[in-house]
């Protein structure tokens, strides 16, 4: 549905500099921030330079406070179930590392899951831990009967990808939650390329913890992240850090640990870019997230369409529900030149290699794809700019 009229689309391009020199389809690696946001960091940073770091950051603590309640209000969580981090990887493996296993328990997870996360799920495996994929079915689709017959009670908790980094296709982490509830089972869910293009309600999900990141479709610099952490299971986690902002009264002895979700994150980050992922927000909230979700299917449907009807190109997305990134190869020729030779024309795409979402690359004999994750601000002759391109150019038989 083209939900945004011509005006706004032009306001929003006007707001965003990157999109007078460029076609900026990669937007699941890194979006182009509104103005606002780098005028937010860049004039934060400024005042550090001439004011202080510490007496900047006390002179902005209301405004700096003020972040992890936009994060609250674009999760539909509490402000104190919020925590900021520098990316999604931090969050989800703090989150992780602070759970506790014992030999025998069980972790399902999906075909979709990404890279980092494996690599904590590989850990907790050399220790005994049973992790079982669950398979998205023929048609893309993820079987929730599936997931219901590999629940038992050694099952201790399911972690999934809500929206994978190498595919279109999306997890139904509605459901997923009320399978996970009825059976009391803690669920985690991994919204990296979630946040900024899709809705997003804890209550909702049922999700006891939740990691996103900022720099992908929620338009944020590169090192901002945010972790949920539902408050009735905090003390189920230990931090895997601490300093004297997770806890107080310190002595030798011991000390206390604080009563909310920041007893995860360490005190010392970058208050610039936490104020511009909270500019980033305010953005993305002025939109309003049902708009740019039914714009950035609209596209992406539109992309997929047209790439489909050029000789040679083949789209790889399947599943009932598609979401911005389309992920397509060229027969013959390797996905990296493809990305390559576009990004050299000023269409900036990604590559999307098999060690991203190696269960999901392998199940389905691809070794690259080439990945166009388009946004609400593109526009249609954007798409039909890199169409053109792939008609036009040698490599396409």
């Amino acid at each position: 549905m083209n939900n945004i009229t011509k005006e706004e689309l032009n306001k929003y391009r006007n707001d965003t500099a990157g999109c007078s020199g460029l076609v900026h389809f990669n937007n699941a690696g890194a979006s182009l921030p509104p103005d606002v946001v780098i005028d937010t960091i860049v004039d934060y940073l400024k005042e550090e330079a001439t004011y202080g770091g510490y007496e900047t950051e006390y002179k902005n603590i209301a405004r700096i406070e003020g972040v992890y309640q936009l994060i609250a209000d674009l999760v539909g969580a509490e402000k104190e179930e919020v925590a900021i981090f520098e990316n999604a990887s931090a969050a989800w493996g703090t989150a992780f590392k602070g759970l506790t296993f014992q030999e025998g328990d069980e972790i399902i997870t999906c075909e979709m899951e990404y890279v980092t996360n494996m690599i904590g799920l590989a850990d907790v495996r050399k220790k005994g831990i049973k992790v079982i994929v669950v398979g998205n079915d023929a048609n893309g689709n993820f079987p929730l009967a599936d997931l219901e017959k590999a629940i038992n009670s050694k099952t201790k908790l399911i972690a999934v990808t809500h929206i994978p980094s190498s595919g279109g296709g999306i997890l139904p982490i509605n459901e997923i939650g009320k399978v996970a509830n009825k059976h009391q089972v803690l669920y985690m869910v991994d919204a990296c390329q979630t946040a900024g293009q899709y809705p997003i309600d804890v209550k909702e999900i049922g999700c006891d913890i939740l990691s996103a990141t900022g720099r992908k479709y929620m338009r944020a610099p590169r090192g901002t992240g945010f972790l949920f952490v539902k408050r009735s299971v905090q003390d189920k986690l230990s931090p895997v850090l601490m300093d004297f902002l997770a806890a107080s009264n310190v002595s030798l002895d011991g000390y206390t640990l604080r009563n909310d979700a920041r007893r995860f994150e360490l005190y010392e980050k970058s208050r610039a870019l936490t104020l511009g992922l909270g500019k980033a927000i305010e953005y993305a909230l002025t939109v309003g997230l049902d708009r740019i979700w039914q714009r950035v299917q609209y596209l992406a449907d539109l992309a997929r369409t047209e790439l489909s009807s050029i000789p040679g190109v083949t789209v790889h997305d399947i599943g009932s529900e598609l979401c911005g990134i389309v992920t397509f190869s060229v027969e013959g020729i390797d996905s990296m030149a493809v990305r390559n030779k576009l990004v050299e024309n000023g269409i900036n795409v990604s590559f999307g290699g098999s060690q991203a979402t190696p269960i999901y690359m392998e199940k389905h004999g691809l070794k690259g794809i080439v990945r166009a994750s388009l946004h609400y601000y593109n526009k249609e002759s954007e798409i039909a700019t890199m169409c053109d391109f792939l008609k036009e150019h040698p490599f396409v038989s």
